[in-house]
């Protein structure tokens, strides 16, 4: 992986730079993921904050209470609705990874939420694997 990682959403209202390598790199298996994604899963990196810089028009917030109770707050393209990333919490950002530059560097190690991942994933021997929200 090279550095500084570029990415936005789809129509490229939304524009950033990531400027150190990413601490993680995890598949999320809800059922909220699934929705959004349209897909088996979502995939994220875990960035420092301080790593991470937004450009261009200012994202839209969407709240969403998870199962835990937490208020998860996503940042959105007005102009498009693509989901880019979190706000950034514990000194970290979580970035929805499909809307990297280039994602051919990512291997996610860490799988969340698998009580509803779909039944054809198989996931690799040696990651780390929740049934739900791993512990802080």
């Amino acid at each position: 992986m090279k550095l500084p990682q570029t990415g936005g959403c789809q129509c490229g209202a939304i524009r950033y730079e990531i400027i150190e390598a990413p601490q993680l790199v995890y598949t999320c298996h809800c059922t909220d993921c699934q929705r959004l994604t349209s897909s088996a899963f979502s995939l994220g990196i875990v960035v420092p904050d301080r790593a991470f810089r937004l450009t261009g028009v200012a994202p839209r917030p969407l709240q969403r209470t998870a199962d835990s109770g937490r208020v998860n707050t996503r940042l959105v393209c007005p102009e498009c609705g693509s989901w880019v990333c979190g706000t950034p919490r514990d000194g970290v950002v979580r970035v929805r990874a499909g809307t990297l530059d280039d994602t051919s560097w990512l291997q996610p190690t860490r799988h969340i939420w698998t009580r509803s991942k779909q039944p054809w994933i198989t996931l690799p021997e040696g990651d780390q694997v929740f049934e739900a929200q791993p512990p802080a």
